[in-house]
Order: C-alpha cells, then sequence, then structure tokens
C-alpha cells in the first residue's frame, strides 16, 4: 500500500509528536492513500505555519503483515461507530481502547460544517448520517506507536510539478 503524508518538511522518519488540538482519529501520525488529500493538507500546513515549502512525503507498507502483527481499528464507511469515535476524539472525550492502526474515513473540510452542526447539537445523529451518505470522504490511515510507524517505509516525495 502507497501512503501518503502533506506538510511542510521532508519527513522521511516520521515521529509521533503531541498534537496541540484533537484530531478525528486522536493522537498519532497521519497518512492517506489519496495524493490529492495529501496535497491539500500539504497547503494547509505550509499556510499555517508561514515555512518551508508544501511537500507531499510517500510511504509504502506491507499492510497485510502490519495489520496481521498489530491492533487496528477499521471503518469501511462513516457510520455510526465511526461518528461516536470522531465526535469523541475531536472532544478529547475518547476513552476507549486503544490501536496502533486506525483506518477509515477523513472527516476533511467538505464535511466539516456538517460535523459541526452535528456536534453543537443542531443536527441529529441520523441527519448527520444521512448528510455524509452525499460527501465524497477521503480516508486516512494514523499509526499511534512506535511500532505502527517501524512498518512504514519513506520512498520520497512527490515531485512539485505535479501539484
Amino acid at each position: 500500500m502507497i501512503l501518503y503524508h502533506g506538510s511542510n518538511v521532508v519527513v522521511s522518519e516520521p515521529k509521533l509528536i503531541q498534537q496541540n488540538r484533537f484530531l478525528d482519529f486522536g493522537f498519532g501520525f497521519y497518512t492517506t492513500t489519496n495524493k490529492k488529500q495529501a496535497i491539500g493538507f500539504a497547503d494547509k500546513v505550509y499556510r499555517r505555519r508561514k515555512n518551508g515549502r508544501r511537500i507531499v512525503n510517500i510511504y509504502e507498507i506491507d499492510e497485510q503483515k502490519a495489520f496481521a502483527e498489530c491492533s487496528i481499528l477499521r471503518f469501511d464507511t462513516a457510520d455510526e461507530a465511526w461518528l461516536d469515535f470522531v465526535s469523541d476524539n475531536r472532544s478529547g472525550s475518547y476513552e476507549g481502547e486503544t490501536f496502533e492502526f486506525i483506518f477509515g474515513p477523513v472527516a476533511n473540510d467538505d464535511v466539516y460544517t456538517t460535523f459541526t452542526l452535528y456536534t453543537a447539537g443542531v443536527l441529529t445523529k441520523e441527519q448527520t448520517l444521512e448528510a455524509l451518505k452525499i460527501k465524497k470522504l477521503y480516508n486516512q490511515l494514523v499509526l499511534t506507536s512506535e511500532k505502527a510507524l517501524n512498518y512504514l517505509k519513506f520512498i520520497g516525495t512527490v515531485p512539485e510539478g505535479e501539484f
């Protein structure tokens, strides 16, 4: 499996760095199989940090080996379990089981408004799930442990001419 990570720097040796905000799947190193999504994230990081340049790092992972040897939580769709998990993580209240890999849809900018209306209590869980069905949701694979990171092999970066 090829994975991408958008940043403002080359990340040849990924590390787990504590975040100052709550993300969809909690603490970890976020990747995606979607190059376009990684390019968008590189844009955001570059604009926010105002240094470096837009970089899309490329990794390879033997998912069969990694997922067999590590714990994984997988969400195939934006269903009720996913919505609860993301809501708890974004609010900083998740206290459930930990996993070394977490895979599933990303609550990106396209669904941010819907998600915000849900967390504010404007939309019910059912209304939110119905609204998410019409959105194009990309995926993310989050590595949450040093053991998981050891399965990543840095390949290089996407040439700037490709984005």
